[in-house]
Protein backbone atom coordinates (compact mmCIF):
# COMPACT_ATOMS: atom_id res chain seq x y z
CA UNK A 1 0.00 0.00 0.00
CA UNK A 2 2.97 2.34 0.93
CA UNK A 3 4.61 1.88 -2.82
CA UNK A 4 1.16 2.09 -4.26
CA UNK A 5 0.80 5.67 -2.43
CA UNK A 6 3.71 6.74 -3.10
CA UNK A 7 3.89 5.74 -6.92
CA UNK A 8 0.52 7.94 -6.86
CA UNK A 9 2.16 10.62 -5.35
CA UNK A 10 5.09 10.57 -8.07
CA UNK A 11 2.97 10.74 -10.80
CA UNK A 12 0.50 13.52 -9.46
CA UNK A 13 3.55 15.40 -9.45
CA UNK A 14 4.67 14.32 -12.96
CA UNK A 15 1.68 15.11 -13.91
CA UNK A 16 1.35 19.00 -12.13
CA UNK A 17 5.09 19.39 -13.69
CA UNK A 18 4.10 18.46 -17.43
CA UNK A 19 0.90 20.74 -16.74
CA UNK A 20 3.09 23.76 -15.53
CA UNK A 21 5.46 23.09 -18.56
CA UNK A 22 2.40 23.82 -21.21
CA UNK A 23 0.46 26.29 -18.83
CA UNK A 24 3.53 28.43 -16.68
CA UNK A 25 0.75 30.98 -15.42
CA UNK A 26 -0.78 28.64 -12.77
CA UNK A 27 -0.31 28.99 -9.09
CA UNK A 28 2.51 27.32 -7.98
CA UNK A 29 0.83 26.19 -5.03
CA UNK A 30 -2.86 25.37 -5.99
CA UNK A 31 -2.45 25.04 -9.74
CA UNK A 32 -5.10 27.49 -10.68
CA UNK A 33 -4.53 30.26 -13.32
CA UNK A 34 -3.10 32.92 -12.12
CA UNK A 35 -4.88 36.28 -12.88
CA UNK A 36 -2.71 39.46 -14.31
CA UNK A 37 -0.71 41.13 -11.22
CA UNK A 38 -0.71 37.56 -9.63
CA UNK A 39 3.23 36.35 -10.03
CA UNK A 40 4.11 32.64 -8.90
CA UNK A 41 1.23 32.11 -5.68
CA UNK A 42 -2.63 33.08 -6.39
CA UNK A 43 -4.28 35.73 -4.23
CA UNK A 44 -6.33 33.36 -2.58
CA UNK A 45 -3.54 31.00 -1.52
CA UNK A 46 -1.07 33.94 -0.17
CA UNK A 47 -4.16 34.67 2.40
CA UNK A 48 -4.42 30.87 3.03
CA UNK A 49 -1.26 29.25 3.40
CA UNK A 50 -0.29 27.56 6.65
CA UNK A 51 1.91 30.14 8.12
CA UNK A 52 3.70 29.59 10.89
CA UNK A 53 3.71 32.98 13.03
CA UNK A 54 6.80 31.39 14.57
CA UNK A 55 8.22 34.92 14.05
CA UNK A 56 6.46 36.09 17.12
CA UNK A 57 7.15 33.03 18.85
CA UNK A 58 10.78 32.87 19.98
CA UNK A 59 9.95 29.45 21.46
CA UNK A 60 8.54 27.82 18.46
CA UNK A 61 9.20 25.03 16.96
CA UNK A 62 11.39 25.40 14.57
CA UNK A 63 14.25 27.06 17.12
CA UNK A 64 13.17 23.66 19.73
CA UNK A 65 14.61 21.29 17.00
CA UNK A 66 17.77 23.09 17.25
CA UNK A 67 18.18 23.90 21.38
CA UNK A 68 21.05 22.41 22.58
CA UNK A 69 22.52 21.98 19.36
CA UNK A 70 23.42 24.86 18.21
CA UNK A 71 24.34 28.96 18.94
CA UNK A 72 22.00 30.53 17.68
CA UNK A 73 19.98 34.53 18.23
CA UNK A 74 16.36 33.16 16.15
CA UNK A 75 14.97 30.97 14.09
CA UNK A 76 11.98 31.32 12.12
CA UNK A 77 10.42 28.91 9.56
CA UNK A 78 7.09 30.62 7.28
CA UNK A 79 5.28 27.62 6.94
CA UNK A 80 4.27 24.12 7.91
CA UNK A 81 5.32 21.69 5.35
CA UNK A 82 2.77 18.91 5.10
CA UNK A 83 3.17 16.05 2.69
CA UNK A 84 0.51 16.17 -0.28
CA UNK A 85 -0.40 19.86 0.48
CA UNK A 86 0.33 23.21 -0.98
CA UNK A 87 3.50 24.02 0.40
CA UNK A 88 5.04 20.86 -0.66
CA UNK A 89 3.65 21.89 -4.43
CA UNK A 90 5.33 25.49 -3.81
CA UNK A 91 8.17 23.92 -2.27
CA UNK A 92 8.88 20.98 -5.37
CA UNK A 93 8.43 23.79 -8.02
CA UNK A 94 11.45 25.46 -6.64
CA UNK A 95 13.29 22.67 -6.22
CA UNK A 96 12.53 20.35 -9.44
CA UNK A 97 10.42 22.72 -11.29
CA UNK A 98 13.22 25.38 -12.74
CA UNK A 99 11.36 27.79 -11.01
CA UNK A 100 13.62 30.68 -9.17
CA UNK A 101 11.27 32.83 -9.10
CA UNK A 102 8.88 30.86 -6.39
CA UNK A 103 12.14 31.33 -4.21
CA UNK A 104 12.19 35.07 -4.74
CA UNK A 105 8.63 35.60 -3.94
CA UNK A 106 8.66 32.92 -0.89
CA UNK A 107 11.90 34.78 0.68
CA UNK A 108 10.05 38.34 -0.08
CA UNK A 109 7.25 36.97 2.17
CA UNK A 110 9.71 35.78 4.44
CA UNK A 111 11.47 39.35 4.65
CA UNK A 112 8.04 41.25 5.27
CA UNK A 113 7.58 39.17 8.44
CA UNK A 114 11.23 39.62 9.53
CA UNK A 115 10.83 43.01 9.82
CA UNK A 116 8.33 42.84 12.27
CA UNK A 117 10.40 40.83 14.38
CA UNK A 118 12.98 42.30 17.14
CA UNK A 119 15.18 39.10 17.32
CA UNK A 120 15.75 39.84 13.48
CA UNK A 121 16.77 43.45 13.73
CA UNK A 122 20.41 44.79 12.51
CA UNK A 123 21.00 42.08 9.83
CA UNK A 124 24.48 42.11 8.47
CA UNK A 125 24.34 39.99 5.92
CA UNK A 126 22.69 36.82 4.51
CA UNK A 127 24.10 33.48 3.64
CA UNK A 128 22.02 30.46 1.63
CA UNK A 129 22.66 27.18 2.54
CA UNK A 130 24.79 26.12 -0.36
CA UNK A 131 24.27 23.23 -2.57
CA UNK A 132 27.31 21.27 -3.79
CA UNK A 133 28.53 22.76 -7.19
CA UNK A 134 27.92 19.46 -9.32
CA UNK A 135 23.92 19.80 -8.12
CA UNK A 136 23.61 23.54 -8.62
CA UNK A 137 24.90 22.66 -12.07
CA UNK A 138 22.16 20.20 -12.70
CA UNK A 139 19.24 22.26 -11.16
CA UNK A 140 20.50 25.57 -12.84
CA UNK A 141 20.27 27.81 -9.60
CA UNK A 142 20.71 27.29 -5.79
CA UNK A 143 16.86 27.42 -4.10
CA UNK A 144 18.14 29.01 -0.28
CA UNK A 145 20.08 31.36 -2.88
CA UNK A 146 16.90 32.55 -4.63
CA UNK A 147 15.05 32.87 -1.49
CA UNK A 148 18.19 34.61 -0.18
CA UNK A 149 18.16 37.23 -2.47
CA UNK A 150 14.25 37.89 -1.98
CA UNK A 151 15.11 38.39 1.25
CA UNK A 152 17.67 40.80 0.40
CA UNK A 153 15.34 42.95 -1.97
CA UNK A 154 12.90 43.69 0.90
CA UNK A 155 15.50 43.71 3.82
CA UNK A 156 18.34 45.76 1.86
CA UNK A 157 21.16 43.53 2.88
CA UNK A 158 23.57 41.64 1.00
CA UNK A 159 23.43 37.84 0.20
CA UNK A 160 27.13 36.47 0.06
CA UNK A 161 26.87 32.85 -1.20
CA UNK A 162 30.83 32.43 -1.37
CA UNK A 163 31.81 32.53 2.04
CA UNK A 164 30.69 28.99 2.72
CA UNK A 165 30.58 26.37 0.39
CA UNK A 166 29.37 22.78 0.41
CA UNK A 167 32.45 20.60 -0.05
CA UNK A 168 31.32 17.36 -0.49
CA UNK A 169 27.73 15.92 -2.38
CA UNK A 170 26.09 14.20 0.18
CA UNK A 171 23.84 11.17 -0.31
CA UNK A 172 19.93 12.16 -0.38
CA UNK A 173 18.11 12.79 3.12
CA UNK A 174 14.76 11.72 2.22
CA UNK A 175 14.79 8.27 3.86
CA UNK A 176 17.36 9.17 6.84
CA UNK A 177 16.40 9.34 10.49
CA UNK A 178 17.72 12.71 12.65
CA UNK A 179 20.91 10.75 13.57
CA UNK A 180 21.28 9.50 9.69
CA UNK A 181 21.13 13.45 8.66
CA UNK A 182 23.57 14.65 11.02
CA UNK A 183 25.98 11.62 9.94
CA UNK A 184 25.46 12.76 6.50
CA UNK A 185 25.63 16.14 7.18
CA UNK A 186 29.02 16.31 9.03
CA UNK A 187 32.26 17.88 7.95
CA UNK A 188 29.85 19.24 4.24
CA UNK A 189 30.74 22.27 4.54
CA UNK A 190 33.29 24.96 4.77
CA UNK A 191 34.24 28.79 5.46
CA UNK A 192 36.33 30.13 2.79
CA UNK A 193 36.33 34.17 3.70
CA UNK A 194 36.34 34.40 7.77
CA UNK A 195 36.85 38.15 7.17
CA UNK A 196 33.76 38.70 5.91
CA UNK A 197 31.53 36.65 8.39
CA UNK A 198 33.54 38.07 11.75
CA UNK A 199 31.95 40.12 14.10
CA UNK A 200 28.71 40.47 11.75
CA UNK A 201 24.96 39.76 12.41
CA UNK A 202 24.37 36.56 9.59
CA UNK A 203 20.84 35.35 8.16
CA UNK A 204 21.61 31.84 7.50
CA UNK A 205 18.99 31.01 4.91
CA UNK A 206 17.15 27.32 3.96
CA UNK A 207 14.16 25.84 1.92
CA UNK A 208 13.02 23.64 4.59
CA UNK A 209 13.88 22.64 8.07
CA UNK A 210 13.18 18.96 8.79
CA UNK A 211 15.72 17.54 11.57
CA UNK A 212 17.74 20.34 11.57
CA UNK A 213 21.07 18.76 10.66
CA UNK A 214 21.73 20.31 7.46
CA UNK A 215 21.55 23.89 9.61
CA UNK A 216 23.20 22.29 12.51
CA UNK A 217 26.43 21.67 10.12
CA UNK A 218 26.35 25.63 8.62
CA UNK A 219 25.68 26.98 11.95
CA UNK A 220 28.74 24.95 13.49
CA UNK A 221 31.03 26.02 10.50
CA UNK A 222 29.89 29.55 10.74
CA UNK A 223 29.91 30.20 14.77
CA UNK A 224 33.63 28.92 14.71
CA UNK A 225 34.73 32.03 12.45
CA UNK A 226 34.08 34.66 15.09
CA UNK A 227 30.69 36.11 14.13
CA UNK A 228 28.09 38.29 16.47
CA UNK A 229 25.23 36.51 15.94
CA UNK A 230 23.37 33.95 14.13
CA UNK A 231 19.97 33.90 12.84
CA UNK A 232 18.24 31.36 10.87
CA UNK A 233 15.13 32.10 8.79
CA UNK A 234 13.70 28.93 6.38
CA UNK A 235 10.46 28.67 3.72
CA UNK A 236 9.27 26.05 5.82
CA UNK A 237 9.18 23.76 8.65
CA UNK A 238 8.57 20.13 7.90
CA UNK A 239 6.52 18.59 11.29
Amino acid sequence: MHFVNHLFQSLSLLIRDLVSLLFPNLCCACGLQLYRGEAHLCTGCISNLPYTDHHTDPQNKAAKKLWGRIRFNATMAMLHFKKGGRVQNIIHHLKYGNNSGIGIKLGMMMAERLQTAAAFEHIDLIIPVPLHKKRERIRGYNQSKSIAEGIAAVLGVPVIHTALIRKMDTESQTNKNRFGRYENMKDVFKIMDECALRGKHVLLVDDVITTGATIESCANELNKCGIKKLSIAAAALAD
